[in-house]
């Protein structure tokens, strides 16, 4: 073990394409040699971006932080519907993709603003019989599931060149963003799927502020520590 000690706290991690959320943890667990860490929110390998770790005694504050709102960016892409949402499925349906203009475009996002009702993707972590719904679609199986209140309080669209649209969203806890190309891709008539997602915010927390997974593997391990946040500065930055 270490002589340098681990402080208890937040580390802030910019997770890169294609790795899991739990890799990352499994390289920092190596790296700081601590078995207590644990992530806010998954990131499917696909996305990149903002992954809470929690370290130490800051895993108590696990769920306060899970619970907190997001910014995401990302682009969707008409024309084709996938198996899980997003561009790793198989292709279920191809249909074309017809002259939308902005216009169009924007009334079809104003359709998933404020609350509304997701219904989760079979390939989500969220549980059914204590089982992930992930699990169960390797398997072939499809459940039935409840759908779940969302809130968007915010969009932006950022880029049209067709078949892809750029968008910028902040929304609730739970959101499902894959889904909501999905639908968007539904009311627009062409359908859609998810091609690249970022997350750049969660409550008070900024992806400039955190630390890349290749630093975390090249850097000396006090560097690493000394990027953690103490439960104190996590409290003064989240306006406890």
């Amino acid at each position: 073990m270490s002589l340098t000690a681990t402080p208890d706290g937040v580390l802030l991690v910019d997770k890169a394409d294609g790795m899991t959320s739990h890799d990352v943890v499994a390289i920092v667990r190596r790296k700081l040699d601590i078995k207590k860490v644990g992530h806010c929110g998954t990131l499917d390998p696909l996305a990149t971006g903002l992954l809470i770790l929690t370290i130490g005694r800051g895993t108590k504050i696990q769920d306060l932080l899970m619970s907190e709102d997001k910014v995401y960016a990302g682009t969707l892409t008409l024309g084709r519907s996938t198996s899980t949402q997003d561009r790793q499925g198989e292709v279920v349906e191809t249909r074309p993709v017809p002259e939308l203009n902005e216009e169009q475009i924007r009334a079809a996002f104003e359709k998933f603003r404020g609350d509304f009702h997701q219904l989760p993707p079979m390939v989500s972590a969220k549980k059914q019989g204590g089982v992930p719904l992930y699990k169960l679609a390797r398997e072939g199986k499809t459940v039935e599931r409840e759908p779940r209140l969302v809130h968007v309080y915010a969009y932006s669209i950022d880029k049209i060149a067709l078949p892809d649209i750029d968008f910028t969203v902040h929304s609730s806890k739970g959101f499902y963003v894959r889904t909501y190309a999905h639908d968007i891709g539904e009311v627009l008539g062409c359908g859609a799927h998810l091609k690249n997602l970022r997350r750049t915010k969660s409550g008070r927390f900024d992806v400039d502020l955190a630390i890349s997974v290749s630093d975390i593997q090249s850097k000396p391990r006090d560097e690493i520590v000394g990027r953690i946040l103490s439960l104190p500065q996590v409290s003064r930055m989240r306006g406890a």
